[in-house]
């Protein structure tokens, strides 16, 4: 039973000093109305017996009756914890008092028997607070225990692991857990900021040349849980530190994030934005998640239940103080409290996203409201200053590509919070990166939509032909270059009831509807003049495009490729591809500039004489500066080379 909720053997001591902290809480708790109860130099204490190979961790808490240790160590899965507090929860119903209870760990039941991992047999010796009487309890594990009067010069409890065989050759019998260094490594892995000291016998260098060693106590944990600590107590530099243990990352974040999640549940959490990204940010290996303990006692390194996958460059550590200790990957899925505290984590990281985006100052108030999911996630005072702040733009730069991921499949009110969060760069200024907000202030009398074009660098959009029309008329584009683009913009179809339209795509209907109609019926008109020589190109090419027509987007440049309204881009089809998928081909659209000269030209030769060789190659020529203007790249570099050399040969 035990190996099946366990598969890291150094957990019995984290769940014996866990125990032992719970019997100093219930201690203290009940010396508010027992006055006669001694609660002094609170302590856990471990013991090393080397020749007998023993560990024992004791405590001075509140100890247990004979019928306490027969139910609570006796029977497996009973809680004495859990027990505690639905007592106490039930007394508090009828009293005039309003004690709170301590926060207790251990409400699961079968933490003490994970020791059987690494002993054969397991003695513990309890004594009551209030009482003189202890009780001996052993068992060896299969099922059976032995239950005996004992002495025992204090209150509490001592529970001693007569270990099995150390046998470092062979990864089943584990580490020697009689070694110091063994033990102060788990202690400072688990349990770290417990809050009563743990402490070890040491030997030390004596004042005396005729006592040359000594005993003395040495604590093995800190004590202090950084999170747990209001803000204005903690200092930057505290942060700091505290994000170089977590992260293992010596560049500084770019921002801390303490949260206190409070109502229906009791959460606290520290979480950092990093300054730079990860090696292994996009690999599926990557260790991600938060760090998740339970009243101060670490239970995993990566709890990739409470941080979504956009969101997974996000470091810190999360202390849920109503989450049962023992819990293993399987429990912590179903646990209902885990999709609130993972809601209010997000809820507060994109808040700070975006206060860094206008530039405000870091928070000082982290406080939320657990049991109100539309509570607020908190502000922060100060002036914005105008444009993006340099730190947003660091982190954009870094993980702007993981955050997109999260407008792909994310429900409707974190979809427009993440859309809040975009930047691009825009044709408004080359400089300068723009966020939807800007773009929408900036947006022309009578235009109805926020348009963008996406390719595969800056540089190569930001020369475009599509550009030309938009640009002459003095209409704002953003520039998208990453690859998960092509995907978020398809799903992503409005924002701020502006939708989001290509100008890869389609036709482009730009101005007043009065402009728009004395465009159409002027181009329509030039298309009447072009038909024959249209149809002509379009037989010659057609299996290369879906339609060859005159353009409305272009003003110098002779032709362009677009995409039709509902059609895949080339760049998605190649996504796909490399995904393993097998997309329909799909071809684009070849559109010509009709007021560029060399179409006047194009049409006297086909007037003249509608069989000349020459305009095939003229078409070829056109198709291949198309691609060039788009991609960069040709699909047939050697037939455009033979095109080319027919061109400079025979002349127009």
């Amino acid at each position: 039973m035990v190996h099946s909720l366990y598969s890291d053997k150094d957990i019995f001591l984290r769940e014996l000093i866990s125990n032992a902290s719970d019997a100093l809480d219930k201690l203290r708790f009940e010396q508010l109305t027992r006055t006669d109860l001694a609660a002094s130099d609170l302590h856990i204490r471990i013991d090393v017996d080397r020749t007998a190979r023993t560990v024992s961790v004791s405590d001075n808490g509140i100890g247990m009756t004979r019928d306490e240790v027969v139910k609570n160590i006796g029977t497996i899965a009973r809680s004495g914890t859990r027990e505690f507090l639905t007592s106490i929860s039930e007394a508090q119903k009828d009293a005039q008092t309003r004690n709170v209870p301590p926060e207790l760990i251990g409400q699961f039941g079968v933490g003490f028997y994970s020791a059987f991992m690494v002993a054969d047999r397991i003695t513990l010796v309890s004594r009551r607070a209030g009482q003189t009487t202890a009780t001996r309890w052993e068992s060896t594990g299969d099922g059976s225990y032995t239950l005996a009067e004992a002495e025992r010069p204090t209150q509490g409890t001592t529970v001693t692991l007569h270990l099995k065989p150390a046998d470092p050759e062979h990864s089943e019998h584990g580490r020697d857990y009689t070694a110091d260094h063994v033990l102060k490594d788990i202690v400072k892995r688990y349990s770290d900021f417990v809050t009563y000291p743990i402490r070890m016998q040491r030997w030390r260098d004596g004042d005396q040349p005729s006592d040359p060693k000594v005993l003395e106590d040495e604590t093995l944990n800190s004590m202090k849980a950084i999170w747990d600590r209001p803000r204005g107590e903690v200092t930057d530099t505290e942060y700091k530190e505290f994000y170089r243990h977590v992260a293992h990352d010596w560049t500084d974040p770019l921002r801390s994030i303490p949260i206190k999640i409070e109502g229906t549940l009791e959460a606290y959490a520290l979480l950092y934005i990093p300054g730079k990204a990860p090696f292994d940010l996009y690999s599926a290996e990557m260790k991600r998640g938060v760090q998740l303990y339970v009243k101060r006692v670490f239970v995993m390194d990566e709890c990739k239940e409470l941080m979504p996958t956009h969101l997974r460059f996000v470091r810190g550590v999360v202390d849920a103080h109503d989450l049962s200790l023992n819990v293993s990957r399987e429990i912590l899925q179903k646990d209902r409290q885990i999709p609130v505290i993972r809601k209010q984590l997000v809820k507060k990281v994109l808040a700070t996203l975006e206060d860094m985006k206008r530039g405000k100052l870091d928070e000082r108030s982290e406080e939320l409201g657990g049991g109100d999911p539309a509570g607020s996630a908190g502000g922060a005072g100060g002036k914005a200053p105008r444009g993006i702040d340099d730190d947003y733009l660091a982190v954009w730069a870094a993980f702007g590509p993981v955050l997109k991921e999260g407008l792909l499949a994310f429900a409707a009110a974190d979809k427009d919070k993440l859309l809040d969060l975009v930047v691009a760069h825009s044709t408004h200024a080359a400089d300068k990166m723009a966020s939807l907000d800007d773009y929408v202030s900036r947006m022309k009398e009578g235009q109805d939509a926020i348009y963008f074009l996406a390719g595969p660098s800056y540089e190569a959009i930001a020369r475009s032909p599509l550009l030309e029309a938009f640009t002459a008329k003095g209409y704002e584009v953003l520039l998208f270059t990453d690859p998960v683009d092509e995907l978020w913009l398809e799903r992503a179809s409005k924002f701020k009831d502006k939708p989001l339209t290509s100008i890869s795509r389609g036709e482009v209907k730009l101005g007043s509807d009065d402009e728009r109609k004395q465009a159409a019926e002027a181009l329509d008109e030039k298309q009447k003049e072009f038909a024959d020589l249209l149809a002509y190109f379009r037989v010659q090419l057609q299996d290369e495009v879906k339609e060859v027509r005159l353009s409305s987007r272009l003003t110098s440049s002779p032709v362009c490729l677009v995409s039709d309204e509902h059609d895949l881009t080339p760049r998605m089809q190649k996504m796909l591809e490399q995904l393993g998928q097998k997309p329909p081909r799909i071809k684009p659209i070849l559109e010509l500039n009709p007021a560029h000269p060399l179409l006047p030209k194009l049409h006297a030769l086909f007037a003249a004489n509608k069989a000349d060789p020459r305009l095939a190659t003229y078409a070829q020529v056109l198709l291949g500066q198309a691609h060039l203007a788009d991609s960069g790249q040709l699909p047939d570099p050697a037939g455009f080379a033979r095109a080319l050399g027919d061109l400079m040969l025979h002349g127009v």
